[in-house]
């Protein structure tokens, strides 16, 4: 394709953007634009969802494979099936430089060095007659938004250098589009969204929670919080500065979105400063725990920082009646505080050490402070509904109860 023909596509696709005047209209402009910029035969737009760890599908456009909708319900795919999205979409450009397309093909990488190959785009090709695709990543405010996907048939010609070359610049057109049409939901989209890390905020969670518990005593779903706080913060905005200590956080929030992605339909949240949370609805107290293993492995392995204190409160485990969203935040408080001033390496689990549980005891306790401590454990006095964020630089409005040693 001439370099005149791929300029006039690229207007092409600009002009449609931003003609649209509702998201799934930018989207569906978007792929076609870029499907017939690159003379593909189908092309996908997906987003990624920190919240949730996954990367779902916004549009499919073109010669549609059986079962693929236009605007699919529920075609979404767990972020730890596809490591690129996190290593690949982050990592390879965090640190400066581009994030470049890559091709791939249904006999496997189209090149030696494919750094975006995995074997699930490679089955997936095969399964729905297509020869090879380009992927491009999507970056929007300086964050890996989602993808762009164009695809070709089996003996059409193989999607080369220059093609995923020209996918990237197409992505970045793209991301300008999108960038238009979400300042349109972004009064929306902040209410819930943690600014720092795209996570969930303290305000989602709160929602969340209280639609989880009264689910639990409806019907007796396993509802799960596990409540991390990141080690080493303080040390790190101190000798290295606070906004390597902001990539600390970002980079964990990445890790968080991941393992959350393990129990389907968790919701990974920043409750504000250097608190997390996963709120598992469903899936049973062990594979919780399991994840929470994984998370405290993955955090230890982060270039910053001295990984996380892990606690988990679940309510298939022998805690006590669950009538308030309050008091399983307060135990699992207690287990994070029990984690953190043991300096625990694995998760400490609400009540797991039999009937005088020490967790328990402490989330039980009527000592507004354990001795020596600042803040009282959430649950204690008005529980905020506000979310209050904060960066690494300092405390937000929500900010919750008592944490060990830094």
């Amino acid at each position: 394709m001439g370099e005149d023909v791929r300029l006039r596509a690229v207007v092409v696709l600009a002009q449609g953007m931003a003609a649209a005047h509702t998201p799934r209209e930018s989207w569906r402009a978007a792929a076609r634009g870029a499907c017939r910029a690159l003379s593909g035969s189908f092309a996908a737009l997906s987003v990624w969802e920190r919240d949730l760890g996954r990367l779902r599908v916004l549009v499919n456009v073109g010669e549609r494979a059986e079962g693929e909708e236009e605007f699919p319900e529920r075609e979404a795919y767990p972020v730890n099936e596809f490591p690129e999205i996190t290593e690949f979409l982050h990592e390879r450009w965090a640190g400066g430089g581009e994030p470049h397309a890559w091709v791939e093909t249904a006999a496997g990488p189209a090149e030696a060095s494919a750094p975006g190959y995995c074997h699930q785009r490679v089955a997936a090709l095969r399964r729905r007659g297509r020869g090879c695709c380009v992927v491009a990543p999507i970056v929007l405010h300086g964050r890996a938004w989602g993808e762009l996907y164009v695809a070709r048939p089996v003996g059409a010609p193989v999607f080369g250098r220059k093609d995923a070359d020209f996918a990237t610049v197409l992505a970045s057109v793209v991301a300008a589009g999108i960038a238009q049409t979400e300042r349109l939901e972004e009064a929306r989209r902040l209410a819930f969204t943690d600014a720092l890390t795209g996570l969930a905020n303290r305000r989602a969670v709160d929602l969340r929670l209280e639609e989880a518990v009264e689910r639990h005593r409806a019907d007796g779903a396993v509802v799960s919080l596990v409540v991390c706080d990141v080690n080493g913060l303080k040390r790190v905005n101190d000798t290295r500065g606070h906004a390597v200590g902001d990539r600390l956080l970002e980079r964990f929030g990445s890790v968080l979105s991941l393992c959350g992605a393990m129990l389907p339909g968790t919701l990974a949240a920043r409750l504000g400063g250097d608190e997390f949370c996963l709120l598992s609805v469903g899936p049973s107290a062990d594979e919780v725990v399991r994840v929470a293993d994984e998370l405290c492995v993955r955090a230890s392995e982060l270039e910053l920082g001295d990984g996380i204190a892990c606690g988990v409160a679940s309510t298939e485990d022998p805690i006590g009646e669950v009538h308030s969203a309050r008091r399983l935040f307060r135990l699992a408080d207690a287990a994070q505080y029990r984690a953190k001033a043991a300096r625990a390496a694995k998760p400490v689990v609400a009540g797991r050490e039999g009937t005088d549980d020490p967790v328990i005891r402490l989330a039980n306790s009527d000592t507004a402070r354990p001795p020596g401590e600042r803040r009282r454990f959430r649950g204690r006095g008005p529980e905020p509904r506000g979310g209050g964020e904060r960066d690494s630089r300092g405390a937000g409005e929500g900010e919750r109860g008592v944490r060990g040693p830094a």
